[in-house]
């Protein structure tokens, strides 16, 4: 499989999987409404350590620009695969945004507030503050490329390091998630954004562009981050 499309599909089978969780627990009707964070934490957990094991041994699984980045920044990713691994990530991310829609298609009319049907999609503060939301999007995706770069300095069983990163979003979504739901992906928050500015959701709000730009440019920054201390310590 090309490696480009190895990371749209592992990006589209992320976000299916990880938006679908949010979208079982807090759209109305749902068999698993009401399940808490805790239930979309492990989910998103799930499907980030899903992806890497379905296209991991093709493209490396980043699956997350901010990671792609990263990568590259440090050396031990090539730079001109950085614009093809990017577009393909974005592309998976919208796709799986549109996936997400049918499958709840019957939960979006039976919910009557807007900010949560957008809240499947794509991330909101839980206090809007834009240094403050900033800096926490790029101090968790900082953590998540660093401990990235030290899970591969570490000997594992064979298979075992796809499931140890979900462990490590998960962890990431257990502390530092609760102030503006952890992104710690551009792909993630922007491409599920722009599917829900697009797709015919009944009595959806606007998208929210105003905020958007933090999901997108404080992972990349806090991976940049990442990858610089790893190297400057290590």
């Amino acid at each position: 499989m090309n490696i480009y499309l190895a990371e749209f599909i592992g990006t589209m089978l992320l976000i299916f999987l990880g938006d679908g969780v949010v979208a079982g627990v807090i759209l109305k009707g749902t068999k698993s409404e009401n399940a808490g964070w805790f239930t979309i934490v492990i989910g998103w957990g799930l499907a980030v350590a899903l992806a890497i094991y379905a296209v991991g041994n093709i493209s490396g699984a980043h699956i997350n620009p901010a990671v792609t980045l990263a990568l590259a920044f440090n050396g031990s990713f090539p730079w001109e695969h950085v614009p093809g691994y990017c577009l393909a990530q974005m592309g998976g991310a919208f796709t799986g945004g549109v996936l997400v829609y049918l499958h709840y298609l019957p939960h979006w009319s039976r919910t009557n507030d807007s900010s949560i049907k957008l809240a499947v999609f794509c991330n909101s503060p839980a206090v809007r503050a834009t240094i403050p939301n900033f800096i926490s999007e790029v101090l968790a995706t900082a953590v998540l490329v660093l401990s990235i770069l030290f899970i591969g300095a570490n000997e594992f069983a064979k298979g075992l390091n796809p499931l140890i990163i979900g462990l490590l979003v998960a962890s990431i979504g257990l502390s530092l998630g609760g102030t503006t739901g952890f992104a710690i992906n551009p792909a993630r928050d922007l491409g599920p954004r722009i599917a829900h500015f697009i797709l015919p959701i009944p009595g959806k709000r606007d998208s929210d562009w105003g905020y958007s730009w933090i999901p997108v440019i404080g992972p990349m920054v806090g991976g940049l981050l990442g990858a610089w201390l790893y190297t400057a310590l290590f």
